[in-house]
């Protein structure tokens, strides 16, 4: 996973996962509330429709300018550039520190130049601005799993299908963390 194998305390974990399920009550929140709502009792035909609209709810900073910093981000994140990624979203938590998209795309960043701590320590913060951000969670998941500690990896992927039941790479994660430990028990 890295060149310095990391180690986490359970309690970075069961904090991350308490995270998830505090509530922050925000105005502007009601219509995502809404959304995560709808999002639970989604079936096969509308759940990636609702998803979709949540993030791209997420996404929305309500400034023009924040908006085109996240996606210059998102941009050179798509094209392999995971250093300017990192600095186009660290200009976007710059100007606008409580935009939890802009801590998600930093943490996928961080992840992929083998920066696990600030990686993990952006997926906190993008939980503390929003529990249910499951795209953050996943993230927190992948890293349990490539830290070897599939337990706190099923209990994040688990925290994640009470909030989206139907996301498909969770679904698949929590299956193949599920056939790992099934083969430790062995």
């Amino acid at each position: 996973m890295g060149k310095h194998p990391i180690r986490f305390n359970s309690v970075v974990t069961a904090f991350l996962l308490g995270v998830t399920f505090s509530s922050s009550a925000f105005a502007q929140e009601t219509s995502l509330d809404d959304l995560y709502q709808e999002l639970l009792t989604a079936d096969e035909t509308n759940h990636e429709r609702i998803a979709d609209r949540i993030l791209d709810r997420l996404d929305k900073s309500g400034s023009a300018t924040i908006d085109l910093l996240l996606r210059r981000g998102e941009e050179a994140l798509e094209q392999g550039d995971f250093v300017a990624a990192a600095e186009h979203y660290t200009a976007t938590i710059d100007h606008a520190p409580e935009f939890s998209a802009a801590y998600s795309g930093r943490a996928q960043a961080y992840f992929n130049l083998e920066m696990i701590g600030p990686a993990l320590d952006d997926l906190r913060a993008a939980l503390v601005l929003e529990p249910r951000h499951f795209n953050a969670m996943f993230g927190v998941g992948i890293i349990m799993e490539g830290l070897e500690r599939p337990e706190d990896a099923r209990e994040v992927y688990r925290a994640i299908l009470e909030i989206y039941p139907l996301e498909p790479d969770t679904l698949e994660a929590l299956e193949r963390v599920n056939l790992q430990l099934e083969g430790q028990a062995l």
